[in-house]
């Protein structure tokens, strides 16, 4: 569906996005992780055609997106990290607005609205001041003018920025619904536990390079070193704690603050299981939660690295 090809842009002497390359299925949701000043939203706006590149190529179903830009964009709702509102419009004439921007007739974008504000939640607020709307609300309303010309790609960018609990996940359960009709997604964000439940494929981007990228099955299995285990049991606690240490991958066992035992384990999910298994026909577990690894602590060892040469440090 989309294919990034050693896409490159600088400014001057800095190097923003420096030969990126990696493809989207189509109806894939693709996480682009990294923190502020990465590229991110550099190389989504270059996708959304609103800026050029240095170099390098983007396609759409084999087609280059800057053959035609006015074309590529029939294809494209964006949603920017910072979007603009006008105060004085209520949400169905601003849907109309930008509606009738993006190369609907009046009359398609007010057929197409009612459905739209019914997936994003604003049914009720059709007739409502844009201004009157709260920061969550005005989130979903702008993903909503992303996809009023029926677009089969998304660029969301930090699309979760600011969003209390709740909202963001209102937003996870849109997000979903849009995959289920087939759109093609790419999100970009720094929230990697909120990409790591909704994604299928991820990239992570670190001063305009993206050093890893791929399903996140496969990210995930990619981070090295240890688990830590916590593990609650009942009585005898000593006893649990001895057993514990004679088994394969188990290379410490220490007991918390809490009374829990804490357990430095070299295996799999495979191997948990089996460990799990074991223990609780021995003792009474009443807690084990392996709150080792993540994407977070991958994320963490890759955006440590130092910049490149003709980079400044990101802020």
């Amino acid at each position: 569906m989309i294919t990034v090809k050693n896409l490159t842009k600088r400014f001057g002497a800095f190097t923003a996005v420096d030969k990126i390359s990696f493809t989207v299925s189509e109806g894939d949701i693709f996480g682009f992780v990294g923190p502020n000043g990465a590229g991110k939203t550099t190389t989504l706006r270059i996708l959304a055609t609103l800026s050029d590149r240095t170099a390098g190529e983007v396609e759409i179903d084999g087609r280059s997106i800057f053959a035609n830009a006015r074309q590529t964009r029939k294809l494209i709702g964006y949603m920017p990290d910072f979007f603009g509102v006008y105060d004085d419009l209520r949400v169905n004439e601003y849907l109309e607005f930008y509606g009738e921007a993006a190369g609907c007739t009046l009359g398609e974008a007010r057929r197409a609205i009612p459905p739209l504000l019914e997936l994003v939640g604003l049914k009720e607020q059709m007739n409502e001041f844009v201004n009157h709307l709260s920061r969550g609300m005005k989130q979903r309303l702008c993903l909503a003018r992303a996809l009023i010309h029926e677009p089969q790609v998304l660029l969301l960018d930090e699309p979760a920025s600011g969003l209390d609990p709740r909202a963001r996940i209102e937003l996870r359960q849109i997000l979903r619904e849009l995959q289920r009709m087939g759109k093609t997604i790419i999100i970009s964000s720094h929230i990697l536990s909120e990409l790591a439940q909704i994604c299928s494929h991820i990239g992570i981007i670190n001063h305009g390079r993206l050093p890893l990228c791929g399903p996140i099955s496969e990210v995930l299995a990619l981070i090295e070193g240890d688990a830590l285990i916590e593990i609650g049991v009942l009585e005898p606690v000593e006893e649990a704690r001895l057993w514990l240490l004679e088994q394969q991958e188990i290379k410490n066992v220490t007991v918390n603050h809490r009374g829990n035992l804490e357990i430095v384990f070299s295996g799999g999910q495979t191997d948990q299981a089996r460990l799990l298994k074991a223990l609780t026909a021995r003792f009474p577990v009443f807690y084990f939660n392996p709150a080792g690894n993540n994407l977070e602590d991958l994320f963490m060892k890759i955006t440590e690295e130092a910049p490149h040469e003709n980079q400044p440090p990101v802020s």
